[in-house]
């Protein structure tokens, strides 16, 4: 009979190392044996059958951060993309913490020794934003609609300065007219069936691509539903999209910041700057994955 590594036996389940280790020392699954402090798994060992039925998603990395998330976990692939997420996406918008800060409020809910003076706002954001992406991980395979797209804005901006103003609307759709690097958006009350139909359309693909996740949060930017905070809840929504078709997510950082801006201001005349882009973020959370020995798809 041919034996096969934990490591192999969990990437060919998608399916965390430590999580195939304990099946192993659980006595989980049938005929693994130990030499030495090396588990043998047969080739032809399947799942454990309880476990078939609980097993969150067919992708590797959505099931590890839902299983770190649980368990709130340090140092792994989602302590990095909290961390990592947040402060890139908080920059772009101009929060002036720094990745160590954002760090400290995720770790110990302090944001460490500083000389300078903090916005409160962006402190209560940089948490809020926390909670977003857990509420993305949990909700990855729920399909995309209106209603979650508010509750990641009500996430966001619970707390702040912006939700004691009676006209900024947290949670719903923008009540005065807003504009984007000095481009014109949607009037307000044109969001909510501008709204219905990008999602309409969006949800009627049958297969997502890559690229068809772009493209909606283009559109989405370009309505600019919310009075603030559009940008922050539109990447979240590429992330939490990608997590939902097993496609590798990504993150724009501060050195892609202005090719970013470019791209979604250039989309009608050359798609490619904002596609290239992201494919270059992408590139660095595929690094980021096999460090963590994430398996994924090279094409996805």
């Amino acid at each position: 009979m041919k034996y096969i590594s934990v490591k192999e036996y969990a990437k060919k389940w998608n399916i965390p190392d430590r999580t195939a280790r304990n099946y192993c020392a659980t006595g989980k699954i049938n005929g693994a044996f130990l030499t030495g402090k090396t588990w043998n798994i047969p080739a032809d060992a399947s799942l454990p059958s309880k476990v078939k039925e609980v097993l969150f998603s067919n992708s590797q990395l959505l099931n590890q951060l839902k299983e770190q998330k649980d368990m709130r976990l340090k140092g792994g692939i989602y302590h990095r993309t909290q961390i990592d997420l947040t402060y890139n996406s908080n920059r772009i918008e101009g929060s002036k913490l720094t990745h160590d800060q954002t760090r400290f409020i995720f770790e110990t809910n302090t944001i460490g020794l500083t000389e300078e003076n903090i916005n409160i706002d962006d402190i209560i954001e940089t948490n809020n934003h926390f909670r977003c992406i857990d509420l993305i991980i949990e909700k990855a395979k729920t399909k995309l609609n209106e209603s979650l797209i508010k509750e990641l804005h009500y996430l966001l901006k619970s707390g702040t300065s912006d939700s004691r103003k009676d006209w900024f609307n947290v949670g719903e759709y923008k009540k005065m007219p807003n504009e984007v690097g000095g481009n014109e958006t949607f009037f307000p009350k044109d969001v909510p069936a501008q709204m219905k139909k990008l999602l309409l359309q969006y949800n009627n693909i049958p297969e997502k691509t890559f690229e068809d996740i772009i493209k909606f949060h283009q559109e989405f930017e370009v309505i600019h539903p919310f009075q603030d905070g559009n940008g922050r809840v539109g990447r979240l929504i590429m992330f939490k999209e990608c997590l939902a078709n097993n496609i590798v997510p990504f993150i724009i950082d501060e050195d892609l910041k202005l090719f970013y801006y470019r791209g979604l201001r250039e989309w009608e005349n050359a798609t490619a700057y904002l596609i290239d882009t992201c494919l270059t973020a992408q590139d660095n959370y595929k690094t980021i994955l096999k460090y963590f020995e994430i398996a994924f798809e090279e094409n996805k």
